[in-house]
């Protein structure tokens, strides 16, 4: 912890670029986050009531996107309220914006680097200070079983925070906790958010909290 006036230091983070006959490196290649997951998860468990029971909480929002700044500034405010364990879907057709949506998140949590859509590697993982972040894309599945024979369900984890685009051509997949999905509209995009879970149901409690003040 700095000292009284001192700056923080800057997050932790590394990146590597995985392919599929590579997934079982990931685990040596990505350190463990320095988090206490299991002090997290009981601090969540305590404030689940209280968020899924606020009278105004709805488990699902819609926003309006004017341009891909807005888009980038989303993903930004979204990656404050992540938690471990998170299973994120993105969905949308494509040029809609969900690789833009990650690329906000990642610099939201702190990666400067260049921000590569995993439509070729079927992910792209990332280390930080707090989690470690898989970004996948299985838009070039022609089956949905190829999923099991990927190697990559071990990716799936508490400890990790998952991004996934075109969820909807691979089978097996965890629940999402938050699916978001983006429209195109005449004047820009419209996103519409959904928990599914509790967890989601608190990052969307507290990013929706985030945003009004």
């Amino acid at each position: 912890m700095p000292a009284a006036g001192e700056p923080c230091p800057q997050p932790f983070f590394t990146w590597t670029q995985v392919a599929v006959r590579d997934a079982d490196l990931l685990k040596p290649e990505l350190p463990a986050p320095a988090l206490d997951v299991a002090g997290e998860r009981s601090q969540i468990r305590r404030l689940r009531f209280q968020f899924l029971h606020t009278p105004n909480f709805k488990p699902q929002f819609s926003r309006f996107l004017p341009d891909e700044a807005a888009t980038l500034e989303l993903g930004r405010a979204l990656a404050q309220v992540l938690e471990p364990g998170l299973i994120v879907w993105l969905e949308g057709d494509l040029g809609a914006g969900k690789t833009t949506l990650a690329r906000g998140i990642l610099r939201g949590l702190g990666y400067t680097g260049r921000v590569k859509s995993p439509t070729f590697t079927l992910v792209e993982a990332y280390s930080f200070f707090k989690l470690n972040l898989y970004h996948f894309d299985f838009y070039r599945f022609n089956d949905p079983r190829e999923l099991a024979d990927s190697g990559l369900t071990e990716l799936f984890n508490e400890t990790a925070v998952c991004l996934i685009e075109w969820p909807e051509k691979a089978s097996g997949l965890p629940r999402a906790d938050v699916r978001i999905r983006i429209r195109v509209t005449d004047d820009g995009r419209t996103v519409d958010w959904h928990a599914d879970t509790e967890l989601g149901a608190l990052c969307l409690q507290t990013l929706q909290d985030t945003r009004s003040t």
